[in-house]
C-alpha cells in the first residue's frame, strides 16, 4: 500500500496570521480547502498541512489541544539542499518563529529546526542518501 496524499492537521490560534506566516516562508495556500476556520498549506503536490482554528480543530477530536508550553508533534520534512533548509528556517524566524536548536551537521545529513507561531515543531532536513554511513 502507498499513500497518495497526506494532510497533517494542526490547531492554531489565528488562521490569517498562520496563512501570512507560511506564505512569507515560501509556501502556497490551497484556497480550495481554506476559509476563515482553516488554512491549507501545500508543502508539495501531495503533502498538505491543515492549520485549523482551535475551536474548529476541536470538532475533530475529543482530546484537548496541547498547552503552549508542551509538544505533541514534531514535523520533519526533507528538502533538496542545505541552502534550502537554512533559507526556510531563517525566513520562518524572521517572521515570528523561533529557533528550536542549533543546526546539526552529520556529514551526510543536515538539519535545522524551528517552532512556528503556535509552537508546532518543524525539523527541516537535507540528506544525501548516497553518503549515508553503512552502519
Amino acid at each position: 500500500m502507498k499513500i497518495n496524499q497526506i494532510y497533517v492537521n494542526l490547531p492554531v490560534k489565528d488562521v490569517q496570521k498562520t496563512k501570512d506566516f507560511w506564505t512569507k516562508v515560501g509556501f502556497s495556500i490551497n484556497e480550495q480547502f481554506s476559509d476563515d476556520k482553516a488554512a491549507c498549506v501545500a508543502l508539495n503536490d501531495t503533502s498538505y498541512v491543515m492549520f485549523l482554528q482551535e475551536d474548529y480543530f476541536m470538532t475533530f477530536t475529543n482530546k484537548p489541544v496541547a498547552k503552549e508550553n508542551t509538544s505533541q508533534v514534531l514535523v520533519a520534512v526533507g528538502l533538496n539542499s542545505r541552502e534550502e533548509v537554512d533559507k526556510i528556517v531563517n525566513t520562518a524566524v524572521e517572521n515570528g518563529a523561533w529557533q528550536h536548536e542549533e543546526p546539526q551537521d552529520y556529514g551526510w545529513m543536515y538539519q535545522n529546526s524551528f517552532w512556528d507561531l503556535d509552537g508546532h515543531g518543524w525539523n527541516i532536513t537535507f540528506a544525501d542518501m548516497s553518503q549515508m554511513p553503512a552502519e
